[in-house]
């Protein structure tokens, strides 16, 4: 027989940028423990639109863990107490019959909420158009042994990359600092051949657009480590600090 559990969810609602937003509370009964987070939210909604209710708004697209779009922040942590989970992956037996559960947008001033749970993550983006990229014209497919690269640079390289641009750590941070973020996509390219040619120009850029589209600075609290659901290590902002820092000796 399926386990189920009673609980209260606090969930903030704003409907827009400018309206003042308020926490409203829902019990829900009978909640499947077999359930992901996300899926307890569609049953709520469903429930909500049969009322004749405004359902809640929120990010999500695969459901996999992999594309970052199910920000949420649960009971003070992004994506949930559970480590290197995101929010779609976290299931329902991991709270208490009569629990009552908190959700909230990202809190970081480079993210503004547009509706209820969801906000403007936007300001990844621009800091990757900034220079989180390789734009060398390599002409056809090259071979993949052409460039031999080690294991070791190869396999970090692949962790660094493996960022899937949530923003938890920002959401995470009490500075709002994107410094863990940045950090993965320059070291993904500073640790390869390929994206060596414009190492120096890319740390500027994307420090200076993280600047100035208003995140925090880092003061190594190392939040941003502990929530990560990809696990990225704080390692990488040293090597960001670096390359940055090296990028401006040689200006």
């Amino acid at each position: 027989m399926e386990k189920s559990i009673n609980i209260t969810l606090k969930v903030w609602r704003q409907a827009s940028p400018k309206v003042k937003g308020e926490f409203i509370s829902y019990k829900m009964d009978n909640v499947s423990t077999d359930s992901s987070f996300l899926e307890m939210l569609d049953v709520l909604n469903e429930r909500l639109v049969k009322e004749r209710k405004e359902p809640i708004a929120f990010d999500h697209d695969c459901r996999e863990g992999i594309c970052g779009m199910c920000s949420l922040y649960i009971n003070g942590h992004p994506h949930g107490k559970d480590g290197e989970t995101t929010t779609c992956q976290l299931h329902m037996r991991r709270f208490n019959n009569g629990e009552t559960i908190t959700v909230e947008p990202w809190r970081s001033a480079a993210f503004p909420v547009i509706k209820d749970l969801m906000v403007d993550r936007g300001a990844y983006d621009k800091i990757i158009q900034a220079g989180g990229y390789v734009s060398v014209n390599t002409g056809g497919v090259p071979d993949g042994n052409a460039i031999p690269i080690s294991k070791i640079d190869a396999d970090e390289a692949m962790d660094a990359a493996s960022c899937i641009g949530c923003g938890a750590c920002a959401a995470a941070c009490k500075n709002g600092s994107a410094m863990l973020f940045v950090a993965a996509k320059v070291s993904q390219l500073a640790l390869l051949p390929q994206g060596r040619i414009e190492g120096a120009a890319r740390a500027k850029a994307m420090v200076a657009k993280m600047d100035q589209l208003g995140f925090g600075n880092c003061t190594n609290t190392g939040a941003c480590e502990a929530e990560c659901p990809k696990a990225i290590s704080i390692s990488h902002i040293a090597r960001l600090n670096r390359e940055f820092l090296s990028a401006k000796f040689n200006d």
